[in-house]
């Protein structure tokens, strides 16, 4: 019992640390922030690609749309940091001297042509893969810095933020009805597609580096709807989270942290802080009242109804949906996207930690001292 209340008061204090965790002020160190991802920091490609706006995203107009109902972790890391905002690497003209974004919602780690190749269509029209978001970076490249001894200064002083990527690989495999087994064999192409991509990064002069984990995906709610079953011993009796689909999000953390580790053995002069999405969801999941979230963390705050407020027919912002009045109260905005709440909890914890490996302020402090 003790132990529990020992427990229990940690979470209370980590909660009102995360929360608080910004009013210590952050050095002005970095010159530049560039990212790359999928929704989880898209930042407005997605609309610009797609020629719309999606109408799960209401407070930033075209060309900022988000999927949340306010900043991301992204804007969160950028504001700490007295960088503006990161524009979206599609809208062209505009001045990327302080940053861009890559990141579009469902961008993959591994080129499209490996998911038809293995007969899985449940793909994006156009192809936005980690791949193709490097050769965009290349082409912004050329408008910031003129020479490759330029460029690599340049790039020594900039944050570079590598994810969230695989979490859209593995859900077009379960789309496909692939079976644990077979959506298991992609994590190591994911992360060695991964690790690839920072090191082209690095050899361009990135010393620092956030790479993201994969998010629990069975305590999504477009995942809960998409799979119930009636089999009890299917869920978490803690959190009311799917295991199959959390234990491959497990599965490619502990693969990508060791990839990272050997990665930061090879490239000492780098800094490489992996980033937990998954244990402050599971937490959200476990203990929300603990967190402020008083509708708990499996119910969307913007949906169609049912038990987790996901409607495939009356998905956020379409007939039928409704909004939350309390978004604060939510974990999850529509469904698979989280709201600002979350999101500003957990961008702290990568600042100050502990759900960042290094911290970015402790990796910040010992770079200003050495």
């Amino acid at each position: 019992m003790e132990r529990r209340r020992v427990a229990v008061l940690g979470l209370v204090w980590l909660a009102a640390a995360a929360t608080v965790a910004m009013a210590d002020p952050l050095p002005s160190y970095y010159n530049a922030i560039f990212s790359f991802g999928d929704s989880f920091s898209d930042t407005g490609n997605f609309v610009i690609i797609n020629s719309g706006k999606l109408p799960n995203m209401p407070k930033f107009p075209p060309p900022y749309a988000r999927c949340s109902n306010g900043r991301l972790v992204i804007d969160f890391l950028a504001e700490a940091f007295g960088l503006p905002l990161l524009p979206p690497s599609a809208n062209k003209g505009t001045n990327f001297s302080q940053g861009a974004n890559f990141a579009v919602m469902g961008a993959t780690a591994l080129d499209l042509k490996y998911f038809k190749d293995n007969n899985v269509w449940s793909i994006p029209p156009f192809n936005t893969s980690m791949n193709v978001q490097l050769q965009w970076f290349d082409e912004v490249k050329q408008t910031i810095c003129s020479s490759p001894q330029e460029c690599r200064e340049f790039f020594s002083k900039a944050l570079f933020v590598f994810g969230e990527f695989g979490g859209n690989d593995y859900s077009f495999a379960w789309k496909a009805e692939w079976s644990l087994e077979k959506v298991k064999t992609m994590v190591p192409s994911v992360v060695a597609s991964m690790v690839g991509g920072i090191e082209r990064l690095l050899d361009e002069g990135a010393r620092h580096v956030v790479v993201p984990g994969n998010l629990p995906a069975g305590c999504i709610p477009i995942t809960l709807t998409m799979y119930a079953t009636e089999d009890r011993s299917e869920y978490d009796p803690r959190t009311g989270c799917l295991k199959k689909y959390n234990s491959v999000a497990l599965y490619h953390n502990a693969m990508l942290r060791i990839a990272l580790d050997q990665l930061q053995r090879r490239r000492p002069d780098s800094r490489i802080v992996y980033a937990d999405y998954y244990t402050p969801y599971i937490q959200f999941a476990r203990t929300p009242h603990l967190y402020g979230y008083k509708r708990g963390a499996l119910r969307a705050c913007c949906g169609g109804g049912g038990p987790y407020n996901y409607n495939m027919s009356a998905s956020c912002g379409l007939p039928g949906a409704t909004t939350c009045e309390d978004p604060d109260a939510h974990v999850s905005w529509d469904g698979i996207h989280l709201t600002e709440a979350p999101y500003r909890f957990i961008a702290n914890t990568w600042i100050r930690g502990p759900y960042a490996h290094p911290p970015l302020a402790s990796v910040v402090r010992d770079d200003m001292v050495y």
